[in-house]
């Protein structure tokens, strides 16, 4: 039997099941030289790239290489301890859902999600579900708005009535997502209505948004059902990993449209808030910025000043 290539999907125990392109499974361990390497700076994770061969007496299998990443996703060690833990690797986007109603959207906890994204050099888009319980499309779009002006993808969606679904369908194939956001946003029916060979495997993606702050269960890679190509992502909830390595004057990279006048202010260690001469506050005043994207700013700057010398 000669090496395959494959995607690490699950590990428990030392022991991690590697999946091929061809669909076939493959439980494998790390070679001895490996696992010198992950005692220091290397973690294997879900999402790593592979190459699997055969054990010398043909008992079993053993990863003998892992390809470089193209993006992480990481937290805080649990359990008040220092350092950080890798929860999957090569994530090529996130679905950030939230309802139009019950619950009610809140702006800055959309932000804050964006926020995580952006910090962890993830992809997001934005998904605005149960639009069949909209007032009115005049409020969909309202709340829509800043974030197209922002740059991300957002899509309008309804489980119920299948509102949006063909264009979000289209954007998991052939890619792996992490799915997220707050509980009884309709994640789980909304990707059933996408999936519905998915079935009961999604109740795992929905529980994992509301695990504890200190929880250890790691991530797991669920493939597209019904000969799809892609893989969904069920992780601890983003909202839990939190932008607590994120420095306060990195912030206002994670604004997508303070981008373009960043460099341009009067002072260079320009905070966005109350110094004359500000190019993101102006853009705010002649309304090419969201002001309420803008006061979500300063609130997270002052979240992560008041925390930055904690660890």
């Amino acid at each position: 039997m000669s090496a395959r290539q494959g995607i690490v999907v699950e590990g428990t125990g030392g022991v991690w099941r590697v999946r091929t392109p061809d669909g076939s499974a493959y439980e494998a361990a790390l070679a001895g030289r490996l696992k010198q390497e992950e005692r220091g700076a290397l973690k294997l994770a879900v999402g790593d790239h592979v190459t699997v061969e055969p054990e010398e007496r043909g008992t079993g299998w053993r990863i003998t290489a892992i390809a470089p990443r193209t993006s992480e996703l990481s937290r805080r060690e649990p359990g008040g301890r220092h350092g950080v833990r890798i929860l999957a690797a090569n994530l090529d986007q996130v679905l950030v859902v939230f309802a139009i109603a019950k619950p009610e959207p809140h702006p800055r906890m959309i932000d804050r999600f964006l926020v995580i994204c952006e910090a962890n050099d993830l992809h997001p888009h934005l998904v605005l579900n149960k639009v069949d319980l909209a007032a009115d499309a005049a409020s969909v779009e309202a709340l829509a708005a800043p974030y197209r002006a922002a740059g991300y993808p957002v899509h309008l969606t309804s489980a119920k009535r299948g509102d949006g679904l063909e264009p979000l369908r289209r954007d998991l194939h052939g890619r792996i997502t992490a799915v997220t956001g707050p509980s009884g946003v309709g994640k789980s029916s909304l990707l059933n209505a996408l999936h519905p060979g998915l079935a009961l495997r999604t109740q795992a993606i929905s529980a994992s948004v509301n695990k504890g702050r200190h929880t250890t269960v790691g991530a797991k890679l669920i493939p597209l059902p019904d000969g799809d190509e892609g893989y969904l992502v069920d992780t601890p909830g983003l909202r839990e990993i939190g932008i607590w390595g994120l420095p306060s004057e990195s912030l206002d990279q994670c604004f997508p449209e303070f981008r373009p006048y960043l460099g341009h202010c009067r002072f260079q260690d320009c905070r966005h808030e109350v110094e004359p001469g500000c190019a993101v506050r102006a853009a705010v005043a002649g309304g090419a910025v969201s002001a309420a994207r803008h006061e979500s700013y300063g609130k997270l700057r002052g979240e992560l000043q008041a925390t930055e010398n904690v660890w």
